[in-house]
């Protein structure tokens, strides 16, 4: 079974709620997906080779603090 659970992101008007997963993206190897319930936001984060997470695909607009709030979640994977 996929490994996801679910999270929340901070939206402009209160929380945004979804699912994290690990995905494989453009030769990056560690890249996560975030998927919101309401299919409203949609947002992926890959490991750059400097070792700093970066937002590499997803909707726009898009809070900066979304790639901290999910590199702050990812441990719940491996829990």
């Amino acid at each position: 079974m996929e490994q996801q659970f679910k999270a929340s992101l901070t939206g402009t008007e209160g929380p945004v709620t979804g699912m994290i997963r690990p995905t494989t993206f453009g030769g990056y190897e560690k890249a996560y997906q975030f998927d919101s319930i309401d299919d409203t936001l949609h947002l992926i984060i890959a490991l750059d080779q400097d070792g700093t997470w970066q937002k590499v695909a997803g909707t726009e607009p898009y809070l900066f603090g979304w790639v901290d709030e999910m590199v702050e979640q990812i441990p719940k994977l491996h829990a």
